[in-house]
């Protein structure tokens, strides 16, 4: 038997690789996606092989990444629960995918992962890998009858015995994943909602103490609801992340602590550093409020709860979500110009907008005069819209 393992060289996976060996006897090849990884890339292969692997594929998505999933999610303007702009989820399906694919390739007969069964990663990468392949095996190591480990303690004693190397300890047993658009922090002193996240385990953004104390301002252009350069240099989907990310990281910008529902019932505390996502979600609504036209715009916009569910929920690859991405590309069609942002101590704010096909037109906003707006016209507006008031307020006096 022949097995891939999405694998990211953390204590769950590093596990799992000799787990599955073990409990099913299996070649085991291990799959890694570098979306964003950096540094935790370093050693990798090296280290699947030292832990039982007998291959180890890390396959560069960056690009893909950055251009066919966190920008349309961007141009949607996705935030679920008005907070988390979904790094983790978005990065889901294109993993998945990629690992149904190296599974046919390398003639695998299963697919495993390392979510938990609390955890809304093992939706997601069940979800999309039947999407693509309704005839995928999973394994999924922590619902299996033959994972006998009930906890992350359990895995870093199982870790010690079998000389497995892993970052985390009983001290610091924090789940980390990390990406081009953000890095998420669950597990250890963080599952008590009252405890503050240790500053001495940030990695994307600088803490508000140690921030730059001189604030910067950024030009960011798009074209179609689509980042394209900063400060007039053109860069391409993964550099422009990369590149806003360093900035960021700068400004302490892009760091939440929040609790959140999770698709599977309960309700879950995570830290999210997403520096470039918080930057280009400010400068892309900046640049809409004066190209999308007002109906669109709030019709978009009362479909961004679904919409981040969607995503969230791991339905990246559903008919609805398609469907619903045609909508927003066409709400996109004018929305390309420049944006100016100023980052300070953590804030991200606009500045200044501009765009060759802006629906400002300071003739008729003006609060001077002007033969562009008669404002006698408003009288009729009102009465109109007052109508329905006046028959309700009417009928109200006549009961009472």
């Amino acid at each position: 038997m022949k097995v891939v393992v999405a694998y990211s060289g953390g204590l769950d996976t590093s596990v799992i690789v000799k787990w599955v060996k073990q409990a099913y006897k299996a070649d085991v090849v291990c799959y890694c996606a570098d979306v964003g990884q950096q540094e935790e890339l370093n050693g990798l292969e090296a280290k699947a092989i030292a832990t039982g692997a007998s291959k180890c594929i890390i396959d560069d998505l960056n690009e893909e990444f950055a251009r066919d999933y966190i920008f349309p999610m961007l141009q949607g303007g996705a935030i679920y629960e008005n907070n988390y702009l979904l790094g983790t989820s978005i990065a889901r399906p294109l993993i998945a995918k990629r690992l149904v694919e190296v599974a046919r390739e390398e003639g695998a007969d299963a697919i495993c992962h390392g979510a938990t069964g609390k955890g809304n990663d093992q939706v997601r990468f069940e979800l999309s890998a039947n999407a693509i392949d309704p005839s995928v095996k999973v394994i999924a190591a922590w619902r299996d009858p033959k994972w006998k480990f009930t906890g992350r303690l359990d895995m870093i004693e199982y870790a010690k015995k079998n000389k497995i190397p892993v970052s985390v300890s009983a001290k610091k047993p924090y789940s980390m994943d990390r990406n081009l658009l953000h890095i998420s922090f669950e597990g250890g002193i963080l599952e008590d909602p009252w405890n503050e996240f240790p500053e001495d385990i940030a990695v994307m953004t600088s803490s508000l103490s140690k921030a730059a104390n001189k604030a910067q301002d950024l030009v960011i252009s798009f074209e179609k609801g689509i980042p394209k350069k900063i400060n007039g240099k053109k860069y391409t989907p993964a550099n422009l992340m990369r590149k806003l990310n360093e900035i960021g990281s700068k400004h302490a910008v892009g760091r939440i602590d929040i609790v959140e529902n999770r698709f599977v019932g309960m309700k879950s505390r995570g830290v999210y550093e997403t520096p470039a996502g918080t930057i280009l979600t400010i400068a892309h609504r900046g640049l809409e409020e004066i190209t999308m036209d007002r109906e669109v715009m709030h019709l978009r916009d009362s479909l961004i709860p679904r919409y981040a569910d969607m995503i969230y929920n791991g339905f990246w690859f559903a008919p609805e979500r398609e469907m619903l991405q045609v909508m927003i590309t066409e709400s996109q069609k004018f929305v390309t110009g420049d944006v100016r942002v100023k980052l300070y101590k953590g804030s991200c704010f606009v500045t200044g907008r501009r765009s060759p096909y802006s629906l400002y037109d300071d003739a008729i906003a003006s609060f001077e005069g002007t033969e562009t707006y008669d404002h006698k016209d408003a009288a009729g507006f009102i009465k109109l819209n007052a109508l329905r008031l006046k028959v309700l307020a009417c009928s109200k006096q006549k009961r009472y």
